[in-house]
């Protein structure tokens, strides 16, 4: 039997009065929403605690023992939910100093996700919805990726346009609203998340996930030493299988004249196909505003924390008069805060009545 080795990052809670706030219309005290995230999609097991849309805990339990396969491993990563998803939501609970039956509603990632995953986080928030009267909301996790920008302020008026990039998807949604959102374009192929970590594994960087590890070597190397094609597709979607086998075989030419060229190359090698990937979504993105002529771009999803792609965005939307949002790092990667800001909305826009039973959609269209 394998086991699963589970690090624990817990952020600071914000003290609130746990019910009731003063309408500024007429001085009335009026209930408070506090709702309980949950996200189990993949190698992350979070919960959080947020009322009124701000804040209150948020802790999380990252999957280790994956990086020895180089990729997330369903059933590891099932077993590991299963383990922690307990204790998670209780540690949320203690840091929001918040009992179950203060709680408004359960949010929970319904999709898309690893399907064991999802069904350990489902099965736990629809026997405690059960249990307690509550409310189960099903969230979309890359719709939650865009609202993580809502965590902390600055944040986003609608409609923007946001792209969601990372190692499942790359797309490019027009959001009218927390719950409007069109799906304009997606990769054709491979995420670009899913491009760094093979292109990672290619040069040797055996650690996972190897995206991060391309940005670190990149910071000390030359983005013009080499230069690989870029793909073209139509209107708003992407594709970067192309430009994964053209570094694939490129690679392979230059080893045959020295077998340890990527070692050699390692920071120049990272710095020129980190230009290369995050210029095809610069280029999407700047095609995307042009067509749609919003002013505001919203970034999302684990490769945001990419220093390139947050430098090349930022200083775009400053040449163009663009407004530009991205979260604070620790929620671009997968979260619950970002759940449970997206069932505060869902549960403030409709009058929910428990019980609902959720159930997993590990394919949830957008």
């Amino acid at each position: 039997m394998h086991h699963s080795r589970v690090n624990h990052v817990s952020s600071s809670s914000d003290r609130l009065p746990s019910k009731g706030r003063t309408g500024a219309a007429h001085g009335k005290v009026s209930p408070a929403i506090t709702i309980l995230g949950i996200e189990s999609s993949c190698d992350e097991t979070a919960a959080a605690i947020m009322t009124d849309g701000i804040l209150r805990s948020h802790a999380i339990a990252t999957q280790t023992i994956h990086a020895q396969y180089a990729g997330v491993v369903p059933e590891l990563a099932a077993r590991a939910h299963e383990q922690m998803i307990v204790s998670i939501v209780a540690r949320a609970l203690q840091q929001a100093n918040i009992q179950l039956k203060e709680l408004d509603a359960i949010a929970v990632t319904q999709g898309p996700g690893l399907l064991g995953g999802l069904l350990v986080g489902i099965a736990y928030a629809n026997g405690l919805g059960m249990a307690c009267e509550l409310p189960v909301l099903g969230i979309h996790h890359t719709r939650a990726h865009l609202l993580a920008n809502f965590i902390e302020k600055p944040h986003p008026t609608f409609p923007f346009l946001g792209l969601i990039v990372s190692g499942g998807h790359t797309q490019l949604v027009l959001c009218r609203s927390p719950y409007e959102m069109t799906l304009l374009g997606s990769t054709l192929d491979d995420a670009v998340g899913e491009a760094f970590d093979k292109i990672a594994r290619m040069m040797g960087i055996k650690a996972y996930p190897g995206g991060i590890y391309v940005d670190r070597y990149a910071a000390g190397g030359d983005p013009r030493r080499f230069s690989f094609p870029s793909t073209k597709v139509g209107g708003y979607d992407f594709s970067f299988s192309g430009i994964k086998t053209a570094f694939l075989y490129f690679l392979a030419k230059a080893e045959q004249q020295d077998p340890n060229f990527a070692a050699k190359h390692r920071a120049d090698l990272c710095a020129s196909i980190q230009w290369a990937l995050v210029d095809m979504l610069v280029t999407k993105v700047t095609f995307a505003m042009e067509k749609t002529g919003l002013n505001q771009l919203v970034l999302g999803g684990g490769v945001a924390n990419n220093s390139l792609l947050r430098e090349r965005l930022s200083a775009l939307a400053a040449a163009r008069g663009w407004h530009f949002f991205v979260p604070d790092k620790p929620f671009c990667t997968d979260n619950a805060a970002m759940i449970a800001m997206a069932g505060h909305y869902l549960f403030s826009q409709k009058n929910y009545k428990p019980p609902i039973n959720i159930i997993p959609l590990p394919r949830m269209a957008l």
